[in-house]
């Protein structure tokens, strides 16, 4: 199992969880120290590894998701769960705003790479984890970056359902392949995802909220192991889940003409191609 992220909150809890099952995990992080503490957690026995890499970069995303292609042909579950919330509009060394680029193209972008593999081992499973804070959100094809107007939730929103969006028209491509994708709302939760992380990112208020009122990692955690083990849903593709019962998304999310608009718009700025069921 590919995930990332999964060095702290949500991300280290449901790598616990999953190892505890037996799962073997690769991990893809960007603080060495955390990753090496994070493995050091893990029930022993089985040979986790780990990867790293800057995942608001498109050649850091590139990259990693090469190694791990190369060295993982048998891919049986994919997690894309990094995120990151900031207060202030950043740009990536891309040009790309950086909520943009962490949260909804590195899910694209790696996903992609790893088809192949995942393909190769269906029946297989993509997770995306998305956020109830896409109701409301609207995507500006005309200002993907966030230039004209920018706040730390609205972009956060805006990348959240792209996260759903992304997985509804993957789910359509994939039809038929034994490769289903679903993404989930986990729930709020306590976790540093809103805090600066080597000068990248971090919404203080944010960070004091979730601190405050957030849900314990674990939790949501259960939600990720539900969809990513449970045979319950071995054939369910396409849905979002709020924690692990399935609900409806917002209209904005439901839209197909935007669903495939963004697909675009995301090969181009990430300059590939999926050629997996284009249509």
């Amino acid at each position: 199992m590919v995930l990332t992220g999964g060095t702290s909150g949500i991300g280290e809890a449901t790598a616990l969880k999953l190892a505890g099952m037996g799962a073997r995990l690769v991990l893809v992080a960007r603080d060495p120290q955390r990753i090496e503490a994070t493995l050091q957690r893990l029930p022993l026995g089985v040979k986790h590894t780990a990867h790293f890499a800057d995942l608001s970069r498109l050649a850091e995303t590139k990259r990693v998701a090469q190694e791990i292609a190369a060295a993982e042909p048998h891919i049986d579950v994919l997690i894309n769960n990094a995120g990151v919330m900031s207060a202030h509009r950043q740009l990536t060394a891309d040009g790309l705003e950086l909520t943009f680029a962490t949260n909804h193209l590195a899910y694209f972008v790696l996903t992609q790479a790893l088809l192949p593999n995942l393909l190769a081992s269906a029946p297989a499973r993509i997770i995306n984890t998305a956020s109830e804070v896409h109701r409301g959100a609207r995507l500006d094809f005309n200002d993907l970056q966030s230039e004209k107007a920018y706040s730390s939730y609205g972009a956060y929103g805006k990348s959240k359902l792209a996260n759903v969006l992304f997985t509804r028209e993957l789910a359509k491509r994939l039809a038929g392949t034994g490769v289903t994708v679903n993404c989930l709302h986990p729930g709020v939760v306590a976790s540093r995802f809103a805090q600066p992380r080597n000068g990248q990112g971090g919404d203080p208020s944010a960070a004091s909220f979730l601190a405050s009122q957030g849900i314990a990692p674990e939790k949501s955690a259960d939600a990720i192991v539900y969809l990513a083990s449970s045979p319950d849903l071995a054939q369910a593709t396409g849905q979002y889940f709020n924690q692990s019962r399935l609900s409806t998304p917002s209209e904005e999310a439901q839209d197909d003409t935007s669903a495939k608009k963004l697909w675009r718009e995301s090969e181009q700025l990430a300059g590939i191609n999926y050629e997996i069921g284009r249509h």
